[in-house]
């Protein structure tokens, strides 16, 4: 099977590529940068060192392939879809924000593989969530599911610094970064109204305010979450810790476990790590995930992989640093 990527230049691509190129279903047909025209994907990705020769291309030979995956800023993706029509055969996977919402105007189903799995299976088009995004509702889907949310949720979450992308902006700058923590887009963060679509999903009606504090973190790479949920008093923990492994049993990469979390545990693979704990009336949930990984390009992967009836772990069994 042949794959197109357009946007080839930033960190989300260079982890899609780096996976791709050890799929074994999978042939990429071409990296389209139009600024990096004819240089060789190792000038821009040179963790592909020794493992690819193939050049970036301003060309678009969309009919020679079957699945295209849209690497680009927020907005563009619409843009470039309106300037290029893409053949009806081609599938799309978008790791934008541009169809994470329901629309009438578009038939992209969002792309988290625990809420939505059959649909994904069935689709043309993936709308693949935002990290942030799927880091939170990981942690609270398995409560909305079974008509727990009744309040408002408080959300705190840091991530790395390859979550702002590779053009470089004061506050990625390394000597800003280092040894610093910062929080921004405070109550109004973009992946907001998609983590309260999916709530909605399980939960008709839920409707409570989601107050979700992000932070910029001193590491490259990761997203470490904590989440409060006001919950009957009377439930005991073991019946809510029950819930979440009865709804991530059959999760490809999502494991709740019962012991504290931390970034090691999740960075360089698809995992997402989720764990609760009860304490009166609140439960703190924690989730763990790569963003660049399952909050990007490790689950778009498995979004092709379950599109295309592959393995859903094909190109994906990545081990965690072991330091």
């Amino acid at each position: 099977m042949k794959v197109g990527i357009i946007g080839g230049a930033g960190y989300t691509a260079g982890e899609l590529i780096r996976l791709l190129l050890h799929h074994p279903e999978v042939e990429i047909g071409f990296v389209h940068s139009t600024s990096n025209a004819k240089n060789l994907l190792t000038d821009v990705h040179e963790g592909l060192l020794g493992e690819t020769d193939m050049k970036f291309t301003d060309r678009l030979p969309l009919k020679s392939i079957d699945v295209l995956f849209l690497c680009m800023g927020h907005g563009k993706s619409a843009e470039f879809l309106a300037e290029h029509p893409v053949p009806q055969n081609v599938r799309i996977i978008d790791l934008a924000q541009d169809f994470r919402i329901a629309s009438p105007d578009h038939d992209y189903v969002y792309g988290l593989p625990e809420l939505n799995r059959e649909e994904i299976q069935h689709a043309r088009h993936i709308a693949n969530p935002g990290c942030f995004a799927t880091a939170i509702q990981l942690g609270l889907l398995p409560l909305a599911a079974n008509w727990l949310l009744h309040d408002d949720i408080s959300v705190n979450a840091i991530t790395g610094s390859t979550g702002a992308g590779v053009k470089p902006a004061a506050t990625t700058h390394f000597s800003w970064r280092t040894g610093n923590m910062s929080i921004y887009k405070a109550f109004r963060h973009q992946h907001v109204p998609e983590i309260k679509q999916s709530l909605a999903q399980l939960q008709p009606g839920f409707d409570a305010s989601l107050d979700f504090i992000p932070y910029r973190g001193d590491f490259a790479r990761g997203i470490f979450c904590t989440e409060v949920v006001r919950i009957d008093p009377a439930l005991p923990e073991e019946d809510v810790v029950k819930l979440y492994r009865q709804f991530y049993e059959a999760a490809a990469f999502t494991h709740y476990v019962d012991r504290d979390l931390d970034l090691k545990q999740v960075v360089n693979t698809n995992k997402a790590l989720v764990h609760v704990e009860k304490f009166d009336n609140k439960l703190l949930i924690t989730s763990v995930i790569d963003n660049l990984l399952k909050g990007a390009s490790g689950q778009a992967v498995q979004n092709m992989n379950l599109m295309f009836g592959f393995d859903e772990h094909a190109g994906l069994n990545l081990k965690p640093s072991a330091f």
